[in-house]
């Protein structure tokens, strides 16, 4: 169990970090649009990242 959380805390890093590194200008786009936003539609991005991830490992578990 430890080490499966552990593994899944990595991807998360990696994923985290692979669109800045590969793409900088992007991200900085996205994340000066990303700070306009209110905190209604940050709510709802959370909700929706939040439910696509319980969907995955429903499906793929």
């Amino acid at each position: 169990m430890e080490n499966t959380l552990i593994a899944a805390i990595a991807l998360v890093f990696i994923l985290e970090g692979l669109l800045p590194f590969v793409f900088p200008e992007f991200w900085r786009k996205v994340m000066t649009e990303a700070v306009q936003l209110t905190e209604k539609q940050i709510r709802i991005m959370g909700l929706v990242s939040l439910s696509a991830g319980m969907a995955l490992l429903l499906f793929f578990s």
